[in-house]
């Protein structure tokens, strides 16, 4: 990588050397290829971002795409403007060298360690620690996949992909990726769109359903950046929430299910297994987060497009990725793999239907360790579907999406106020005591795994389940 040091530090980011070319994708092409080994969270600081079926958050929204953005701003024509789409992701190391310090970034975040401002200083330190914990384990897994995530080198594939659709579809458009917590970083994609006078920007996460830990997370950072910033807090922009019910995305689903079925001797018996990345169920329960519908609605109409084909095998939908002792969303994909197996399911194909992109959840976790519990279970015929990647199809669709959104643009100008804010303010040292009680808890148990059977007490319990399973998040 060349050398380029960001143009300013970044309070809880770890910011190494990085190359601004790769910010904004407007040259080389690439063929996406795509490769398997088969066949704060805040919480209801964002449950106006939460979007249902019939519902809009402060703005507008189309029928197919969620989209945020703020009403009662002027609407200018696209060719007026210079447009520009910032497409995020949570980035992964790209090295087993880089894994320590990807693993601070994760963990220097508010959003993912909540600490009050009380013990705010502890924020660096904590993540410095539990990072060099975590990374030896971590490093296991990406030496087992290559060394190093792929998701950068997808993601910058997937940009120019999309560039060249926007431009097929008469819309000129410079496209930057922002990685949550690796390079690039949204700090510097940010920093070279202000450079480039963007003067229309519209932001597409590349998760198809919303989820406070992902979308939600980079939208709150964005957020934050755009309002502290004179130029960026007048910048229209308008913003992709989630985009699982978009026809094309769908089809694009659909399309690769049913290639992949055909590769079995007797394609009508085989299980269709969704398996989805997990989130605790306090985000759902508590911080009302519309992941798990959003991922329920999704499965049942790539179902209906299959149906509508003539496919009418059995499908099945579970959450996989997840640790510690807290409860995450139900059923579990290790133990519905055991499950069917112990019932008499033979053949078997796999859908990582909340990834577009392969990286370590998809290379390893399912091509590898649920591949393994799966045969060791009874299974005799196992299939993976490939993430979406540059699928033509699916990249043409998030150019519509982008088109649509354009006109909706508005200036990030309102301010949200967190749980954990309000919270602090009615009883601040009742709060901080909480909420270090939770953290000492979920550091110690990291060091003693232990004591994880043992039966801990309000006020701590919560607390220490919430911050165990996001120290525990998988880099």
């Amino acid at each position: 990588m060349d050398a380029v040091t960001s143009s300013h530090a970044l309070s809880g980011i770890n910011i190494l050397k990085s190359n601004a070319s790769k910010f904004r994708h407007d040259s080389s092409v690439h063929a996406c290829g795509i490769r398997h080994g088969s066949s704060s969270t805040s919480e209801r600081a964002f449950q106006k971002l939460k979007l249902q079926n019939n519902t809009s958050v402060g703005g507008k929204r189309s029928s197919s795409t969620a989209v945020w953005t703020h009403p009662l701003s002027p609407i200018s024509d696209i060719e007026e403007d210079k447009v520009g789409v910032l497409v995020l992701n949570l980035g992964g190391p790209e090295t087993l060298n880089d894994v320590q310090p990807f693993l601070y970034n994760l963990f220097a975040d508010p959003d993912i360690i909540r600490l009050p401002r009380l013990f705010r200083f502890l924020q660096r330190p904590l993540a410095q620690v539990i990072s060099t914990v975590r990374a030896p384990k971590s490093k296991q897994g990406y030496a087992s996949i290559g060394g190093g995530s792929p998701l950068r080198k997808i993601t910058d594939e997937q940009a120019d992909a999309l560039k060249i659709a926007l431009q097929g579809k008469g819309v000129a458009a410079n496209v930057y990726v922002a990685m949550r917590y690796w390079h690039p970083f949204t700090e510097e994609a940010v920093e070279q769109i202000k450079r480039d006078g963007i003067t229309k920007l519209v932001v597409l996460p590349l998760y198809p359903q919303f989820s406070i830990s992902t979308t939600g997370s980079s939208i709150r950072l964005l957020q934050r950046l755009f309002r502290e910033d004179k130029i960026l807090s007048t910048l229209p922009v308008a913003i992709i929430q989630s985009w699982y019910q978009r026809q094309g995305y769908l089809n694009s689903m659909a399309d690769l299910i049913q290639k992949e079925l055909q590769s079995f001797a007797s394609p009508h018996h085989v299980m269709i297994f969704f398996s989805a990345h997990g989130v605790p169920v306090t985000y759902v329960r508590d911080a009302g987060d519309p992941y798990k519908d959003q991922m329920e609605e999704c499965v049942g109409l790539i179902m209906q497009q299959l149906k509508g084909r003539g496919v009418h095998n059995q499908h099945k939908l579970a959450y996989q990725s997840r640790v510690g002792p807290v409860e995450w969303l139900k059923p579990y994909t290790d133990e519905v793999l055991v499950e069917l197996g112990q019932k008499g399911v033979k053949s078997l194909l796999a859908v990582p239907v909340s990834f577009v992109s392969e990286h370590i959840e998809t290379l390893e976790e399912i091509d590898m360790e649920y591949k393994e519990l799966a045969l060791k279970s009874g299974v005799e015929n196992w299939g993976r579907v490939p993430a979406l990647g540059c699928t033509s199809t699916f990249i043409a669709d998030l150019a519509d999406a982008v088109i649509e959104a354009l006109p909706s643009a508005t200036a990030i100008t309102a301010t949200a106020t967190s749980t954990t804010r309000i919270n602090f303010a009615q009883d601040p040292l009742g709060f901080a005591v909480k909420m270090l009680l939770g953290s000492v808890l979920a550091f110690l148990l990291l060091l003693f795994p232990g004591l994880k059977n043992q039966n801990w007490g309000d006020p701590g319990q919560k607390l220490f389940h919430n911050n165990y399973a996001l120290f525990h998040k998988r880099g």
